[in-house]
């Protein structure tokens, strides 16, 4: 979520409209408020209805089309070592590359979860609450181990 002091930076986006990325004053990143997942949800449903897509679209088929596009994504880390937060060190070609994989595996994510009624944002945040007993700050801070790794009393 967007903080109200969220400073708009100005992109140039791909179509040439100009986007706006939100940098908070603490320089933390953050996304735009829209478009929504539903958005998202909406624009891509009827994408694939005035194509009659539906018919191949069932989850098995988003699901391999999705793992595809992340090995695509995977492809832009291979060979490059650690990359740092940012990717300075990237090209801005190489960065609106990323970005139009990634939005790729967002598109067959969301419509994952369409054709399997899944209310996606609402799923993520259950999930996070469960992390969050899975993982108390105060036992595993600073630390990278796997939850069955930790003595945790209930």
């Amino acid at each position: 979520m967007n903080s109200p002091d969220a400073k708009k930076q100005k992109l140039q986006c791909g179509d040439g409209s100009d986007g706006q990325i939100n940098v908070a004053d603490t320089g933390e990143f953050s996304f735009s408020d829209k478009p929504t997942l539903d958005d998202i949800r909406k624009v891509q449903h009827e994408f694939c209805k005035e194509r009659n897509w539906d018919q191949f679209h069932t989850p098995r088929n988003i699901l391999l089309a999705m793992v595809g596009e992340v090995g695509e994504v995977s492809e832009l880390f291979q060979w490059r070592g650690e990359v740092k937060e940012g990717l300075p060190d990237w090209s801005e070609k190489d960065k609106k590359h990323l970005a139009q994989e990634l939005s790729d595996v967002l598109i067959y994510l969301v419509r994952l979860s369409e054709r399997c009624h899944i209310d996606l944002p609402a799923a993520a945040l259950e999930k996070i609450e469960m992390n969050k007993k899975k993982y108390p700050a105060h036992v595993v801070y600073g630390s990278s181990k796997k939850y069955s790794e930790y003595d945790l009393k209930e």
